[in-house]
């Protein structure tokens, strides 16, 4: 089993800067990859980004560009968000994918929220 716990949202100005961080805690070694899901209010949960063990990295083609995915080592992943835009606003979900799941999450944190806004 594995915990999540995010950390990082908050209130930001369109343009600004943000970023998240997760921490899991438990069978770490049973992971292939963490990322991050947001969803806001009214519109389909979103798989913005992944990192997987092997450093491969992926984006949803709204954030490319802006966003990066990272990870200093195999239990602290992080979201890095420049030129944020109103439409970033969400609840964004860290979460860690079992191997043998291929990019499907297995284990979910509890959300921090990002608002963008003036």
């Amino acid at each position: 089993q594995v915990q999540l716990a995010e950390s990082g949202g908050g209130l930001v100005q369109p343009g600004g800067s943000l970023r998240l961080s997760c921490v899991a805690s438990g069978s770490i070694f049973t992971i292939s990859g963490m990322g991050w899901y947001r969803q806001a209010p009214g519109k389909q949960r979103e798989l913005v980004a992944t990192i997987l063990n092997g450093g491969s990295t992926t984006f949803t083609d709204s954030v490319k560009g802006r966003f990066s995915i990272s990870r200093d080592n195999a239990k602290t992943v992080y979201l890095q968000m420049n030129s944020l835009k109103p439409e970033d606003t969400a609840v964004y979900y860290c979460i860690a994918i079992k191997i043998g799941r291929g990019v499907l999450p297995t284990y979910w944190g509890q959300g921090t929220q990002v608002t963008v806004s003036s």
